[in-house]
């Protein structure tokens, strides 16, 4: 395969140009500059190899429900949802039939989403085309209010409906293509064009934001579209061998949410003036998100295995009888607390208090200095207590 940075340089200003009957001539560009995009590229592919040597294996499962509700969360709070990020997880886990509010089912709309795109991407074969693009806009919007929204169904608009896309806090109002024909005519040449960059050996991680970009500016449905963009482009890296990041970078997005609209309208208009490389600066930061989400789901992993070790050794010196009871059940409500506790709080616990109902106080020191002695909790400068498996040094003094 070329260079990375040949490659993207050599392919940089071709363009497949596309003429619609109302919208006139619109153009796919790859647009970018491959001498700065090559370091960081390379970048996420070091992190990723370092993320696929973890121990994923052992904890796949838990990964994968924190990614899905963190995901959510992300992408669905971008298009102005309400819930919390442990309300959504909440919604994940009801059964369908419970679920009636309508910030409920656009989680749950979003997981069915993920589902249809995660089928497709691990099919072999599968290529992106307009009845994929369809159909994770119709998992999307089921049964969700709109005026004129249909699930699946590309928005043409009626003469006295416009729609503009982008404010003027993020660089400004657009108006994408308003008739059917024209919207139909761009998306298959959208996905004609993905499969070109294909053909020409673009990697995902580059093909994967442009096709985020151009959805947006197309903007093909009357609801849904940031929202199905997103999962386009996390469906392409994931046939490309990218796990759980490719989900996780919603979460990115949300954190850097300015920027995030800001790019969109900033290619936008640096093409429209023929500024050399205009979709640089938002494949950097597509780049740059998939670098912290893959390091930051790398160090997950790293915590998750920390927590199964101690887990298993603490029930290991319980069964051993090196642990009574009591110091059994203060590092298990320690372990389902999920964060550090006072000690202060703990001795007026109820479960605490019951413990020692009949004991003496130095019993409750003894208990406490042997769990310590044992390396299973440590007790800060101000007096919470942790777990062993989490090194105090390294938690910020708040």
């Amino acid at each position: 395969m070329p260079d990375i940075e040949d490659l993207l340089n050599l392919l940089s200003e071709s363009e497949t140009r596309i003429e619609t009957r109302r919208f006139g001539p619109f153009a796919f560009r790859l647009g970018v500059d491959g001498t700065a995009l090559a370091p960081l590229y390379r970048r996420v592919l070091d992190a990723h190899e370092r993320f696929n040597a973890s121990p994923l294996s052992q904890v796949a499962r838990q990964l994968e429900r924190e990614v899905v509700a963190s995901s959510i969360f992300g992408t669905n709070s971008i298009e102005g949802g309400a819930l919390t990020e442990e309300e959504t997880q909440q919604v994940l886990e009801l059964d369908p039939a419970q679920v009636r509010e309508e910030e409920q089912l656009r989680a749950v709309n979003l997981k069915a989403a993920y589902d249809v795109a995660q089928r497709a991407a691990t099919t072999p074969g599968w290529r992106l085309d307009v009845p994929f693009i369809q159909k994770v806009h119709a998992a999307i919007t089921q049964r969700l209010t709109h005026p004129r929204n249909q699930p699946g169904v590309f928005r043409d608009n009626p003469k006295a409906i416009k729609t503009h896309v982008g404010d003027q806090a993020h660089g400004g109002r657009y108006q994408p293509p308003q008739h059917g024909h024209d919207i139909e005519t761009l998306m298959q040449a959208l996905a004609s064009w993905h499969q070109e960059l294909a053909a020409r050996q673009i990697p995902a991680l580059i093909r994967a934001p442009l096709v985020h970009y151009y959805h947006e500016l197309i903007h093909p449905f009357w609801d849904g579209n940031g929202r199905v963009g997103r999962v386009l482009e996390a469906a392409l890296l994931q046939a490309d061998g990218f796990q759980y990041a490719p989900f996780a970078l919603a979460r990115y997005y949300l954190t850097h949410i300015d920027e995030y609209f800001t790019l969109f309208n900033r290619c936008r208009r640096d093409a429209k003036r023929n500024v050399a490389h205009p979709h640089t600066s938002f494949v950097q930061f597509h780049l740059e998100g998939m670098r912290v989400s893959i390091n930051d789901l790398h160090d997950r992993v790293n915590q998750i295995v920390k927590l199964l070790l101690f887990q298993t050794q603490v029930r290991d010196l319980y069964d051993e009888k090196r642990l009574n009871a009591r110091q059994y059940t203060i590092i298990s409500q320690l372990l389902a607390t999920g964060e550090p506790v006072p000690l202060a709080e703990i001795r007026r616990a109820p479960w605490y208090q019951s413990l020692y109902l009949k004991l003496t106080d130095k019993t409750r020191q003894r208990d406490l200095h042997r769990l310590r002695e044992l390396g299973l909790v440590t007790v800060d400068q101000r007096e919470r207590l942790w777990p062993g498996f989490v090194s105090v040094q390294s938690v910020p003094d708040d």
